[in-house]
């Protein structure tokens, strides 16, 4: 009997050691092939890209992986109390593997009961960051092997702290800290004992507990977790039994900007660190980029365009309904399938129930989350409240002489609650025409807001940065700028009369805006008026080369042909352009280039782009001693005289006061400006500023077409200006235009430009440079040839007090 004894355990221990062999080499061949697990020290996971507004708002997140890098000192105890209690109970006790853990799993797997972790997080991290997720027993030796090798190298919290950053919550969310603020909309250090549990219980499998689509689930595997969270002493019974009765409160943070009207500006911010870093930076590389976007800019003049674009359209008449469905039945869900315009917020789909002509009653889109009350919530359009809808396409009146005229059960349209009157509403709709609307600081090329059209949910194209348009106009102060920093003054005489211009054999006669001309006018009457005949003498005179180095100069063109026609505005740029051409005449002459980026920092904090790139001498000084204040070194190009600025900012300030954009813009604020009006009055345009802001616009349709008699920019663009200055006002400080040392002013007649007497009417104090003055004999620029003294006598009878023939006007 021992001998058989004998015999079996011999017999055993050889088993025992060729199995023993065969596991070890077993081991040896699937070790020779573990990754290196030193790559967990070099961990740079794919990190959110947030963008902010300029006073620290986010803005958007652009992400392929969703995710906020949080160091383990930064996540609260309760959190990693959730994680532990749902996932590993004893990791900080085990050496990589918890056999006592993976029997317990194994058990509750065959009783049926709640399904618990058979991994350890240590495991779980070297699954999720060194092997696949393929289901054999090589990947699970190797994961062991792996976990024991981890324990070895690196500490308890580094292991928790790459599991909580790296696992995955579902909804695209990867991260403690992403999954907070995705399920949340908190930080990890708001969440509560329930919110916290319910994210401790999403690894496990965030589509088996989604929080709409399988509620009830996720509510009995949050409590789960919340139930051991208090039999392993984190929590008390009570906290335990009052957070299971807690709803599971999920609130998803919505995608896309998280600031009203910042879609256009966040979308020029991607493309921008697209075009300078590459997709892959943006989206996976956790930048920080701090824009110089102002909320409240933006909004005003979101506004502003918005309401000049509506107030044309409807001019022009009702469009239709934007579409049909039948009311017969569940007109609610039909209505919830169309989708809104989710940039204006103001107004509110709507079907039309019954349309008479008392009025229009309409059923309302309900809102995503919208409780039952509001699945049928109705409105109704007063007659008053859809008058401009009586007239058709072309602005003439229809034949509709009420509500029922123009719409009829089963259209869709869009409308506005109207503010303290209930259920009414005004009937909307989006305008046809559009337009573009650039903020700028004049100072450091800041831009503060961009407009790219009436909706970004209507048409993502951005006519603020993208359009190409002509100027018109508008483009005229860039030529007096020339004339004025080469020998002309504010007070030079340009004859304004009818003109020909043969080239190529054809015959061009441009013309002023309704034909009239003035005969002899100063500079300044030239710009106040728009004069197109001035204007084309004008650089006739200097030269188109001159204006196109200009041009160029500020940036307006690249390489400008030096054609006359271009004198009138009719190359095309865009109004991001315009705006900071604009900008270097506000501040006195110096160069800028317009960002709507600030500063970039990398996932570490290290600024790898910053605007600002003038040095501040003396402002880093750790110890006072008596020395001067620092001072900011300021070497940017000086592409403009301050002294030619100001008299082009003076004689744009006449625009506003008594030009063509005379009575349309009214703020207690010193304010310069040009509108701007195309051939066939396709672009309307108005480019402004005040000492501290610059704002342009234009208003056209996208594919040219005329805007109808009266389409200029000052009836249409200078007003939208002046309601967004009037708002913007509030921010400004009440500063004046700076007017440079040396500058001398002058009583001058303001037809003649001449020096004007004591007491004679129809005088301005006029700038001159110095060495300049008033004319003490009668020039006319573009006299000779074109017009007899005789003429001239008629069209001026100020003239009388001296002629003299030639173009040069050079005082």
């Amino acid at each position: 009997m021992i001998r058989l004894i004998g015999y079996f355990f011999g017999l055993a221990s050889t088993l025992f050691l060729v199995v023993a062999a065969g596991v070890a080499l077993y081991l040896v061949t699937i070790t020779k092939d573990l990754p290196d697990y030193a790559v967990l020290n070099s961990y740079e996971p794919p990190v959110t890209t947030r963008v902010h507004a300029g006073n620290g708002a986010l803005m958007t997140e652009y992400a392929e992986q969703r995710r906020l890098f949080l160091p383990i000192q930064a996540i609260p105890d309760r959190v990693k109390a959730a994680f532990l209690s749902a996932e590993d109970k004893n990791f900080y006790q085990h050496p990589g593997i918890d056999v006592t853990g993976f029997a317990r799993a194994a058990l509750a797997y065959v009783t049926g009961g709640p399904t618990q972790g058979g991994s350890t997080i240590t495991q779980q991290v070297a699954k999720n960051f060194l092997l696949t997720n393929e289901q054999t027993m090589e990947r699970k030796a190797k994961e062991a092997i792996l976990s024991f090798r981890i324990e070895q190298a690196y500490s308890k919290d580094k292991i928790l702290e790459l599991y909580l950053n790296e696992i995955f919550f579902g909804l695209n969310s990867y991260g403690i800290a992403s999954a907070s603020l995705t399920y949340f909309n908190k930080s990890v250090t708001e969440l509560t004992i329930a919110e916290t549990a319910y994210l401790a219980a999403l690894p496990k499998g965030p589509a088996n507990y989604h929080p709409f689509r399988r509620e009830k689930a996720a509510v009995e595997r949050r409590n789960w977790v919340i139930d051991r969270m208090a039999e392993n002493g984190y929590i008390t019974k009570a906290d335990a039994e009052e957070a299971k009765q807690q709803p599971l409160g999920v609130n998803v943070r919505r995608g896309g900007p998280q600031l009203a009207g910042s879609d256009y500006f966040a979308e020029e911010v991607r493309r921008q660190i697209v075009d300078q870093f590459g997709a892959d930076k943006l989206l996976k590389g956790g930048l920080s980029v701090r824009t110089s976007f102002d909320p409240e800019i933006q909004m005003e003049a979101r506004k502003a365009l918005q309401d000049g674009l509506i107030d044309y359209d409807e001019r022009r008449g009702f469009h239709g309904p934007i579409d049909q469905i039948d009311i017969n039945g569940d007109w609610a869900a039909a209505l919830s399938k169309l989708k809104p315009l989710r940039d204006v917020p103001e107004w509110r789909m709507a079907v039309v129930l019954a349309a008479t002509a008392d009025g229009v009653d309409v059923g309302l889109r309900p809102d995503a989350d919208s409780d039952a009350a509001d699945k049928n919530a109705r409105g109704r359009i007063k007659p008053d409240d859809m008058k401009w809808a009586y007239r058709d396409s072309k602005g003439q009146r229809s034949t509709a002489k009420s509500p029922a005229g123009v719409l009829k059960a089963g259209d869709v349209v869009y409308v506005e609650q109207i503010s303290g009157q209930g259920n009414s509403y005004r009937l909307r709709q989006p305008p046809k025409v559009q337009g573009g609307m650039v903020v700028m600081d004049p100072h450091t090329g800041r831009v503060l807001a961009i407009v790219g059209g009436f909706s970004y949910a209507q048409s993502e194209f951005n006519r603020a940065t993208q359009a190409m348009r002509q100027p018109g106009s508008s483009f005229k102060p860039f030529i007096y700028a020339a004339a004025l920093d080469n020998g002309y003054t504010p007070a030079s005489v340009v004859m304004d009369a009818p003109l020909e211009v043969v080239s190529g054999g054809e015959v061009w006669r441009p013309q002023n805006y309704g034909g009239e001309v003035a005969g002899p006018s100063t500079l300044r009457l030239g710009i106040e008026k728009s004069r197109n005949l001035m204007t084309v003498r004008l650089a006739q005179d200097m030269g188109m080369n001159l204006v196109a180095e200009y041009a160029d100069s500020f940036g307006i063109y690249d390489k400008m042909p030096p054609l006359l026609a271009m004198s009138l505005g009719s190359g095309e740029t865009t109004v991001m352009r315009m705006v900071s051409a604009y900008s270097v005449i506000a501040n006195g002459g110096k160069q800028i280039k317009p960002t709507v980026i600030d500063r970039i920092q990398d996932r570490y904090g290290k600024t790898i782009f910053r605007h600002e790139d003038r040095a501040c001498e003396g402002c880093n000084a750790t110890v006072w001693q008596n020395q001067n204040e620092p001072t900011i070194v300021d070497k940017r190009e000086q592409v403009l005289d301050p002294m030619t600025a100001y008299q082009v900012t003076s004689m744009m300030e006449g625009v506003v006061q008594r030009g063509t954009a005379a009575g349309k813009i009214k703020v207690d604020l010193p304010v310069a400006g040009k509108t701007g009006t195309t051939n066939d009055e396709k672009d309307a345009w108005f480019v402004g500023y005040t000492p501290d802001l610059v704002a342009g616009l234009y208003i056209g349709f996208d594919s040219p077409a005329p805007l109808g008699r009266g389409g200029t920019g000052g009836s249409l663009a200078a007003p939208i200006f002046g309601e967004f200055i009037s708002q913007a006002a509030k921010h400004l400080p009440h500063s004046k235009f700076i007017v440079p040392n040396g500058m001398n002013f002058v009583a001058v007649n303001r037809k003649t430009g001449m020096a004007a007497m004591e007491g004679e009417p129809d005088t301005i104090m006029e700038a001159f440079k110095p060495g300049t003055g008033p004319a003490s004999s009668f020039n006319v620029i573009g006299m000779d040839g074109n017009m007899s003294q005789e003429d001239i006598l008629r069209e001026s009878p100020q003239a009388q007090q001296a002629i003299t023939g030639g173009g040069g006007g050079l005082y």
